[in-house]
């Protein structure tokens, strides 16, 4: 039991001791009570007895609990924690030196890591983890790009499809107006557009003029029973010609209308020609369908009045106005309209005789309402017009407004 003892303080003074100087801990390395209750149980030699036996493990508790919470706390960290955060660290550095180090790495990996028995095998380790995962990556790449493909591939399938129908839907439908173009140069109505005025405009009033016949054109083929339309006094060589070859490009040889040089007076008989101008002071009541209408190819930014007028009577044309004032309340503006208007007008007569959904096409702008609404539909136009400040055409509304209606309904 003395050996024993002798050997505990030799143990004690060695390991302990010196730690305890070293870190400067003498006095608070064990408490007052422990450090006595040690001495007094070591120099009691005789008080043991010589078969009970000293508990070593409770004893390091004891020794634990004595030291400072940051050196228990190293001294309890896991060996296995720290070894895998150095391996961490080094497969770090080997990453940044250039060598073949895989991105991600798990325990399981780290561990077999460790276990290798020398350096090259960890590197050879490391390379089979590295050309692993580069293969993975490859696969998954691939496997996005075959997606991607199919997914464009079906994409591409339901856009060939869908223009394909569509091409065939345009094709088929063109194929039908030009039919009824070729059919109305046959048996359809004639309509004339005059193209003498080309002297009364400037070089961007023949450009508008231009664009609102390509609008009336197509808006014409594109009609159930569309007209044979006539282009007269067109001279080639012309701003008319270039601005519709500019417009038409190719197409301009292949449009399903007569173009010619002759006056509509040499053409077709005069008493069959009606001329169709606001300047007129005959209204046009009925669309007749066995009349020829010829339409001024004109837009007049400066409106100068009587100039189509002045045309029809030179050549003792009958003349005719459409009937604004008698199906609208007309608030401001001119009553000149444009081609594309008028084309649309005059298709909607021929199709339906009905003047309300004929002026349907007049700018709403240019009019309160229609005269054959209810009362007090007309009752709402009177209050807007007599609340709309026009300065000078005041008086003028009001001289229209009592030939056109009874005298209960007076402007105020």
């Amino acid at each position: 039991m003395q050996s024993a003892n002798m050997l505990l303080r030799k143990i004690v003074r060695s390991s302990v001791l010196p730690f305890a100087t070293q870190h400067g801990m003498k006095k608070d390395f064990f408490p007052f009570s422990r450090t006595l209750s040690l001495s007094l149980c070591l120099k009691q030699d005789k008080s043991c007895e010589p078969s009970e036996k000293l508990d070593l493990d409770a004893w390091k508790k004891v020794m634990k609990s004595g030291l400072p919470e940051e050196i228990s706390e190293t001294v309890s960290e896991p060996k296995e924690l720290s070894s895998l955060a150095a391996a961490r660290e080094i497969l770090e550095m080997w990453r940044l030196a250039g060598r073949l180090v895989p991105e991600n790495i798990s325990e399981e990996q780290l561990k077999t890591f460790m276990e290798c028995p020398s350096k090259s095998a960890k590197k050879k380790y490391l390379k089979y983890l590295h050309h692993k995962e580069l293969y993975k990556k490859n696969r998954m790449a691939k496997k996005r790009e075959r997606r991607l493909e199919a997914q464009d591939q079906v994409s591409e399938t339901d856009e060939t499809k869908k223009n394909s129908f569509i091409y065939l839907q345009s094709n088929i439908m063109h194929k039908t107006y030009n039919w009824r173009a070729a059919q109305s140069m046959i048996f359809g109505q004639p309509l004339v557009f005059d193209m003498s005025y080309e002297k009364e405009m400037s070089g961007q009033e023949v450009t508008n003029t231009v664009r609102q016949i390509v609008m009336s054109e197509g808006c014409n083929r594109r009609s159930a029973d569309p007209f044979h339309i006539h282009f007269c006094n067109f001279k080639d060589g012309s701003l008319y010609h270039r601005e519709f070859i500019n417009q038409y490009r190719e197409a301009w040889g292949k449009l399903l209308i007569t173009v010619t040089d002759q006056c509509y007076t040499e053409i077709f008989p005069k008493d069959k020609l009606i001329y169709l101008t606001a300047d007129s002071p005959k209204v046009m009541k009925t669309f007749d369908h066995d009349k020829i209408y010829i339409v001024g190819s004109m837009v007049d930014k400066s409106i100068k009045t009587g100039v189509s007028l002045a045309r029809a009577k030179r050549l003792q044309l009958e003349t005719a106005a459409l009937p604004l004032d008698k199906y609208l309340l007309w608030s401001t503006g001119a009553k000149n309209l444009t081609l594309d208007q008028m084309m649309h007008i005059l298709l909607t007569l021929k199709d339906t005789a009905d003047w309300k959904k004929a002026l349907e096409f007049v700018p709403k702008r240019k009019y309160c309402g229609f005269v054959n609404n209810p009362i007090k539909e007309l009752k709402k136009t009177l209050d807007l017009i007599n609340t709309r400040k026009l300065g000078k055409g005041w008086e003028e509304v009001q001289k229209q407004f009592a030939k056109n209606y009874p005298k209960k309904y007076k402007l105020k």
